[in-house]
Formats: C-alpha cells, sequence, structure tokens
C-alpha cells in the first residue's frame, strides 16, 4: 500500500476507528477532513441486504436533491425537430438526433444525462452497446425517456440523479460538493437514503441498510449511523 500522506494521517486521526456519527455530525466532519486545493465531489455509499442478481431485489430509482448536486450536468437531448426549441430553452447542452447518434456511434460521449422520446427510441437502441457500460442508456424508470422533454431537462439540471445497485449490492452517488454548507450536505444524503429506504424490495430479508458511508473524493469514509436519520440529529 503506497504511504500516507501528512494530510490523509490528518483526515483518518479526526475520525474515530469503529465510531458511527449521525448525518449531521458526519456532514460537518467530511469537510473538515477533506484537503484538495479542488471543490471535492461528496459521495453517500449505502450497502444493501439485498441480493441485486434476482430481479426482485434490484433497486433502482430517481432522487431530486433538494440543494441540487453542484456540478454542471451536461445534458444531451436526442429527439424530433418539433421538440428541439422546448429542450433548448430548458437549458439543455446538445440537441439534435441523427447528427449525434452519428457521434456517440464514433465513440463521442462527452456528456452525463441523454434525454430522448419514445418515438426515436427505436433510432437509439443500436447505440447500446456504446451507451450501456456508461449508464447513459436512457431509461423510461427514469424518466428519461419521455415526450416531456422540456421538463426532464430541468428536473436533471435542477439536481435529479438516477442511481441502481450495483453487483455487489452497493448503491453509490454524489450528493453535492465540499463547499456545501454542512447542513445542505446532510438535507441532500437524507433525501437519498430516504429515498433507498422506501425503495425496499418486499423479497429482501434481513437487514436492508447494512452500513452507510459518507466520503469526498480523496478522503477515508466516514461511518454514518442509519438511526441518525430518523431526526434531524
Amino acid at each position: 500500500m503506497s504511504k500516507l500522506t501528512k494530510n490523509q494521517k490528518l483526515a483518518l486521526s479526526k475520525i474515530e476507528p469503529g465510531k458511527e456519527y449521525t448525518l449531521t455530525e458526519a456532514s460537518a466532519l467530511v469537510k473538515e477532513i477533506t484537503t484538495t486545493k479542488f471543490d471535492a465531489s461528496v459521495d453517500v455509499d449505502i450497502r444493501l441486504g439485498v441480493d441485486p442478481r434476482k430481479a426482485n431485489q434490484m433497486v433502482r430509482g430517481v432522487v431530486s436533491l433538494p440543494h441540487g448536486t453542484g456540478k454542471e450536468t451536461r445534458v444531451l437531448v436526442l429527439c424530433t425537430a418539433d421538440k428541439e426549441a422546448e429542450a433548448t430553452e430548458a437549458g439543455a447542452d446538445y440537441v439534435g438526433l441523427d447528427e449525434y447518434i452519428d457521434k456517440i456511434k464514433g465513440g463521442w460521449t462527452d456528456v452525463d444525462v441523454i434525454i430522448t422520446m419514445p418515438s426515436v427510441m427505436g433510432k437509439i437502441g443500436a447505440l447500446g452497446r456504446v451507451l450501456g457500460p456508461r449508464g447513459l442508456m436512457p431509461n423510461p424508470k427514469s424518466g428519461t425517456v419521455t415526450n416531456e422533454i422540456g421538463n426532464a431537462v430541468r428536473e436533471v439540471k435542477q439536481g435529479k440523479i438516477d442511481f441502481k445497485v450495483d453487483k455487489a449490492g452497493i448503491v453509490h452517488t454524489s450528493i453535492g460538493k465540499v463547499s456545501f454548507t454542512a447542513d445542505k450536505i446532510a438535507d441532500n444524503a437524507r433525501e437519498f437514503i430516504n429515498t433507498i429506504v422506501k425503495l425496499k424490495p418486499s423479497a429482501a430479508k434481513g437487514t436492508y441498510i447494512k452500513s452507510i458511508y459518507l466520503s469526498s473524493t480523496m478522503s477515508p469514509g466516514i461511518k454514518v449511523d442509519p438511526r441518525s436519520l430518523e431526526s434531524k440529529e
């Protein structure tokens, strides 16, 4: 293992081994232990008591973070000509259809979210090999295949994110930046975690939320006590 830097040692020394922090404490501590020169992302990792290989235990969904993600989300809208003005007015970064499909076939994926409409999904299906592994494939469940193009773009720009559990049973997402106040980090984390709780599959047995960790881009993880979510502690 590589040697810890002075800052990493300092960060680790501020976290009590084995301690579970309340969400409020963890949200303040993650700001304190982050020493990067850039505005690092704040991430939440939740280990769930599910078997994601079973279709009836898949956890996926969308959440609108009350304070947004703090990062610029680049949105591509693949739509018919009659919807282009609506997409542009709502703030989409790229709008078009065939030209962008050709670009993606050539390997271009320089966006964070792709929104499209049901009538053009036939053309987009062929892009699955490129978009699927990058998590960019539009999906009706996450609201990215819709005729309400303008609303979908606005929601994504305001901080709506979609998530799904990985093969190891972990849901990972960014919920803000370390420049956020501790209260805003806590609000966003609480909204995300509560959404996960509501999505508990009926087939999941035993403890559902096994662990919650809050961290920033370069920091160690801070263990959060799931019971602290019930109150604003």
